[in-house]
């Protein structure tokens, strides 16, 4: 059996880690770049952001689309009392110790470092809005944002947002398996064929 706590306290992975604080280091202390990400990583905060998108694609997109966003929400919501609970619990590592004192509000989680929860939702959101909306490359341009945040603020090591990544990405997905959107037909779709009820170039792929 792989014993994942002993490979994150590896020189691998630890040296990995001091590359990436390194590499955020560059930003930090920026006026800019701190307002930036200390408001993305709060707005993030218990996937508001996502149940966010999830709302106002309930609102704008009518009643053909108030479904699919409560079912993004509702995997959303599991996956987070998942990686936040058992998850996490396996692991119970450490916070990185930020070297200065924060310049903005942040909220201290008191939860295992590994994984990152804020990774993880948005890779599980994104896998779930680029099925359901198309336009993946957006969604996973904010996830990696937000991801990239929580190492901005020090309250993560990099390896714990990939982590986060890899479990978010593979919860999607199962979710995606176990509870398809019952508007979505099984198998391929041709994009030309309009008989099958899926737009050729509309929200559902």
């Amino acid at each position: 059996m792989i014993d994942l706590s002993a490979i994150l306290a590896s020189p691998l992975v630890e040296g990995f880690d001091r590359r990436v604080d390194r590499l955020a280091d560059g930003l930090r202390g920026s006026e800019t770049a701190d307002r930036v990400m200390y408001g993305i990583s709060e707005a993030a905060n218990h996937s508001i952001l996502w149940h966010s998108i999830n709302a106002v694609d309930a609102l704008v997109g009518g009643p053909a689309h108030r479904r699919p966003a409560l079912r993004r929400s509702i995997i959303l919501a599991t996956e987070q009392a998942l990686v936040n609970g058992a998850v996490k619990a396996v692991f119970r590592r450490d916070r990185p110790t930020p070297a200065m004192e924060s310049p903005h509000r942040l909220r201290k989680p008191r939860t295992s470092s590994f994984p990152s929860g804020h990774a993880s939702a948005g890779a599980c959101a994104a896998t779930l809005l680029s099925e359901d909306l198309g336009m993946a490359p957006l969604w996973w341009a904010t996830a990696a944002v937000v991801s990239w945040s929580r190492v901005h603020v020090a309250v993560h090591h990099g390896s714990d947002i990939v982590g986060g990544l890899i479990v978010g990405r593979a919860l999607g997905v199962a979710a995606s398996r176990v509870w398809p959107d019952s508007r979505r037909p099984a198998g391929p779709v041709d994009p030309s064929d309009r008989s099958s009820g899926v737009p050729s170039q509309g929200f559902y792929r």
